[in-house]
């Protein structure tokens, strides 16, 4: 006779059921990372399956990366919880690398598959990828000119900018005679200043290096004047309390104030240098990312014009990244209280 009973089938079922929400728990916390997965093989097949409508020599090559990003996909996810921090950096990018799959896929079947986009005019990935290879020595070289280049006009301006702004800010005397001029020059684009610029300075370099100066230049003013004008006089009190001289509330009390809107005019400046070092390099400076695309457009070269735009996109984004690293490292203080 049997002694089964339904209370020894729900124990029996019990660890089931209660492993039953923790399989659907790690479901959803991996999915994501499965779909980023799926959608790198998803690239990689495409790359594969068909052939090229033109000859591009780096198609396997790209198709093999792709597995290879998507196996580190799969195997991020799973041993999420024995990679650390790795892991969780790649759990948190995982929305971002199902996105890129997925544009890369229809991107190389719209192109390089079946010419659905015209060619020259949209290439497909794996010419952008013989660009960063056959071309990389030339590349290197407009990249090094184009930072040498956006580095010292940057400087200049926003050094002069910090100490105008400064200057205004704490002395009335000093923004009688300069808050006009700013008004009147401010408002201008510096791309405006092209034909002065060209025909005052003795080269293109110069001038260049000028017009990207004066891009930086004023939101930092504007910016620095204001975090001076701002700080309350209330600091200035205690200061003066306790025996400080001129020259200490300026350095002491209202330049470390005024930090977090001279970080905003420098965040505003990189932006308007960035612009200004395209215009400037593809009309004087003969050499530079500006003028490799200007280059690169007149031999119908889209592939070179493309990896010199992600090129240039990155140069940005790393310097605005530095930027904020040294924007948080000056204002370790004010952790907490100011985000932006």
């Amino acid at each position: 006779m049997s002694t089964y009973s339904l209370s020894d089938g729900l124990a029996s079922g019990a660890p089931r059921l209660a492993r039953a929400p923790l399989l659907a728990s790690w479901v959803r916390e991996s999915g994501v990372g499965i779909l980023a997965s799926v959608a790198w093989i998803a690239f990689g097949l495409s790359c594969l399956w068909w052939e090229d409508v033109g000859d591009w020599s780096r198609t396997h090559s790209l198709g093999i990366a792709a597995f290879v990003i998507a196996a580190v996909a799969l195997f991020g996810t799973v041993g999420a919880d024995y990679l650390g921090s790795a892991g969780k950096a790649l759990h948190k990018r995982a929305p971002w690398l199902v996105a890129l799959g997925a544009f890369l896929t229809l991107w190389e079947v719209a192109t390089a598959k079946f010419a659905w986009l015209p060619l020259p005019f949209f290439p497909p990935p794996q010419s952008i990828i013989e660009v960063y290879t056959d071309d990389l020595p030339k590349l290197l070289d407009s990249v090094f000119a184009s930072v040498k280049l956006q580095l010292g006009g940057y400087l200049i301006g926003a050094t002069i900018g910090f100490l105008t702004g400064v200057s205004i800010g704490w002395s009335r005397a000093v923004g009688y005679w300069v808050h006009p001029v700013l008004r009147f020059i401010g408002p201008l684009p510096a791309t405006a200043w092209l034909p002065i610029a060209f025909f005052t300075f003795p080269s293109s370099w110069s001038a260049s290096t000028f017009l990207i100066a004066l891009a930086t230049g004023f939101p930092v003013t504007v910016l620095t004047w204001s975090g001076v004008a701002s700080v309350s006089n209330a600091y200035y009190d205690v200061a003066r309390t306790l025996g400080a001289k001129p020259s200490f509330l300026v350095l002491k009390v209202a330049i470390p104030a005024a930090l977090p809107h001279v970080f905003v005019g420098l965040f505003m400046g990189l932006g308007s240098s960035f612009a200004v070092l395209v215009v400037a390099e593809m009309i004087g400076v003969k050499a530079g990312l500006g003028w490799y695309l200007q280059w690169a457009q007149g031999w119908a070269a889209y592939a070179n014009m493309y990896a010199a735009l992600i090129v240039m996109s990155l140069l940005c984004s790393g310097a605005i990244t530095l930027l904020f690293a040294i924007r948080d490292r000056l204002l370790v203080w004010q952790k907490g209280t100011v985000k932006w």
